[in-house]
């Protein structure tokens, strides 16, 4: 058993040594997909491997999938590309919806759509963490251009009521994209279902490496606007060459959680199950901010009752890896805009930790990992100065 114990797959989840054998093997047999020789049609067929694996972890086609640099580029091209050319075809329809639950990646290129004109409003959630579908609904009407609500928070692990929610603003004529990133290889997404337009990957966050995602464009809807003007690759929607080993570890990621998706489902399941029991029999005091609202197998958002869990993850560093719900701004700590959303006040959310198992890990781990954190609390706990009972 290695250290620290890694439980922070919502940041990002070991690579798979899949993804690490073929990106290996491409950097070992250099070529541009762009070039006319062999080496260049090597590395083309690599991309195109790359691309049907991806687009059949996701029920899409190849042609729908365009590789980015990340997910945080993806969400941009959604939302700044799709709302610039969607509404040069329907220019009436002047509203962008988002969550208060997104991700800052979604949440930022939004908010940047007002100094265009847009509008831009943002749907509340109910304090596990869902989508308020009431008040989504009431902004849905023919002035709607698109609409985006992730399918799994980063946070709190929770599912969205996507396909719900892109039934509606289909049934107004708007656009529907969904970041995906913490989803793909842990539960079952079949755009088919979801019925959306736009869809964003992110390699690391299904064992594949950093540096590469992918947005699906449903064929039937509008090619967002490129960012980024350049050679013309991937139809122009991003130019760039194309990082032929990146795509291959992704590729080959996506093809082992396809595969996996199951076993690792109920696998990560049994983990937090019995890292929750663990704790319990250990004596921490803790509720879990998503109630009974569904979460991806192996997932959990803790409150720590009586404990700075920033105070708590630095102290049990050297062990376990975990994050908390805080982000340092300008210098001052300042709690999630996630769990602002879901109506925790900023002494709640300090004490808020966020875990995410991973395929790789077995119950030896779970069971030390929960005596590490128990041992932590402990003393955390003391520190604040509670008289233990």
């Amino acid at each position: 058993m290695g250290y620290p114990i890694y439980l922070d797959g919502f940041a990002s989840l070991p690579l798979a040594p899949e993804a690490k054998e073929a990106m290996l093997s491409a950097w070992t047999n250099p070529g541009n997909a762009g070039s006319p020789n062999l080496a260049g049609e090597q590395a083309a067929r690599t991309i195109a491997d790359g691309r049907q694996y991806v687009a059949n972890l996701i029920g899409a086609s190849p042609a729908e999938i365009t590789f980015t640099s990340g997910a945080t580029e993806a969400n941009n091209l959604a939302i700044l590309g799709a709302a610039r050319a969607a509404r040069r075809e329907e220019p009436r329809r002047n509203r962008v919806i988002v969550s208060a639950v997104e991700h800052k990646a979604v949440l930022e290129p939004a908010l940047a759509l007002r100094s265009e004109g847009f509008e831009v409003a943002i749907v509340p959630v109910d304090t596990c963490g869902r989508l308020d579908m009431n008040a989504f609904a009431k902004l849905v009407d023919e002035d709607l251009l698109l609409a985006s609500v992730m399918l799994v928070n980063n946070e709190t692990g929770v599912v969205q009521p996507v396909a719900e929610a892109a039934a509606l603003a289909h049934q107004s004529g708007a656009l529907f994209h969904t970041d995906a990133a913490q989803a793909a290889g842990k539960i079952d997404i079949d755009v088919f279902d979801l019925d959306v337009d736009y869809l964003t990957l992110s390699a690391h966050k299904c064992y594949g490496p950093m540096g590469i995602g992918a947005l699906y464009v449903s064929a039937a809807a509008p090619k967002p606007s490129p960012l980024v003007l350049g050679g013309g690759q991937q139809g122009g929607m991003r130019p760039g060459t194309e990082p032929v080993a990146l795509i291959a570890g992704f590729g080959a990621a996506a093809k082992v959680a396809k595969d996996r998706l199951a076993h690792d489902g109920a696998h990560c399941k049994s983990l937090i199950d019995l890292l929750l029991q663990s704790l319990q029999l250990r004596q921490l005091r803790f509720r879990q901010v998503t109630g009974d609202a569904s979460t991806v197998p192996g997932s959990a958002s803790l409150q720590l009752l009586g404990v700075d869990a920033d105070e708590l993850c630095a102290r049990i560093a050297p062990k376990v890896s975990l994050s908390t719900g805080s982000a340092c701004t300008s210098g001052q700590i300042k709690s999630s805009h996630v769990l602002e959303s879901i109506g925790l006040s900023e002494l709640e959310a300090r004490g808020v930790i966020r875990i995410l198992c991973n395929r790789f890990q077995d119950r030896e781990e779970i069971l030390a990992a929960a005596a590490y954190i128990a041992e932590a609390y402990a003393l955390s706990h003391l520190a604040t100065g509670e008289v233990p009972q």
